[in-house]
């Protein structure tokens, strides 16, 4: 059995104790239309969810395992390099950050991770990084008011 088997089942359990528990709550007179156990409800059932996604990509990760030849090169062996080009990239990106900008500076990150990581080098791999920054900028920027570095080199663009 492996531990994300074990894992969903736990979480399954703990979800319908948690549901059960929830249930025994008061409510008060200050309670709405959802009550005293509205949200714990909903937190047993979105907990409930993710364990039944958690056994169901355990099966599947099983059944794949055993559909794969032994001897098969997962890269496993390379842990250590590959941890420090990733902290490289992370270096790199922060210390352009300041002069090319949040929008340039993560397409370029996500780019140089998907080509690092063994992407082809085609129109997606720009897509994805330019679609990618844009998506981070507008999140952080326009939805969420979190200021990025413009940079020196696009200053007043954005």
């Amino acid at each position: 059995m492996s531990k994300d088997l074990i894992s969903g089942v736990v979480l399954l359990a703990i979800s319908g104790t948690y549901y059960a528990w929830s249930g025994g709550i008061a409510d008060s007179t200050l309670s709405d239309e959802v009550g005293a156990t509205g949200l714990p409800h909903v937190l047993s059932f979105v907990l409930a969810i993710l364990a039944v996604l958690l056994i169901v990509r355990a099966i599947l990760v099983s059944r794949a395992r055993t559909a794969i030849a032994t001897g098969a090169d997962d890269g496993s062996d390379a842990g250590l390099p590959r941890a420090i080009g990733f902290l490289l990239l992370g270096a790199v990106y922060v210390f352009v950050l300041p002069f090319i900008g949040y929008v340039a500076g993560t397409a370029l990150l996500i780019a140089a991770v998907a080509l690092y990581e063994g992407a082809p080098r085609n129109w997606v791999v720009l897509a994805a990084a330019g679609g990618g920054a844009v998506l981070y900028w507008a999140l952080f920027v326009k939805l969420l008011g979190v200021h990025q570095p413009v940079g020196s080199l696009f200053q007043g663009l954005f």
